[in-house]
């Protein structure tokens, strides 16, 4: 048995169900509200901002890439500008060792360490002479 508003002495009614002669319908209208324009533009400045602090730090990347990249080639030049020192002093080690047996077979003679040669000093003027300019000839004139 049911319970009806805490009394189980009252006998419940039996419920009558009665169909209307038509059938209500709701209909959800949803209105679509618009943002406001200061919103909107809010909302734009905002993005541009992003976009702006996105590309500057993609550019300094882009320049910090472009320096690696520089700083490794002038590594890779001057690595073999090393080595292509290094052999050129190899080679220059080699010429002054032979170059006193070349000097002999072309002829040539050792100087005896008694033997002093005296090269005389020329005085030379550091004084740039005056050319004679054609402006003064022509106011001469």
């Amino acid at each position: 048995m049911a319970y009806t508003r805490g009394n189980l002495a009252v006998k419940p009614k039996p419920a009558e169900r009665v169909s209307p002669g038509y059938r209500e319908q709701t209909k959800v209208v949803t209105r679509r509200t618009f943002i406001p324009m200061k919103e909107k533009m809010l909302y734009l400045l905002t993005v541009l901002v992003c976009v702006a602090v996105a590309s500057l730090v993609i550019w300094r990347y882009a320049q910090i890439y472009d320096l690696n990249k520089q700083s490794q080639e002038m590594n890779s030049v001057i690595r073999k500008n090393k080595l292509e020192i290094s052999k050129l002093e190899l080679k220059k080690q080699t010429l002054k060792e032979t170059i006193v047996e070349t000097a002999i077979k072309e002829g040539y003679v050792l100087p005896l360490e008694q033997s002093i040669i005296h090269v005389p000093r020329v005085a030379v003027s550091t004084e740039v002479p005056k050319a004679e300019t054609p402006e003064l000839d022509t106011k001469q004139k």
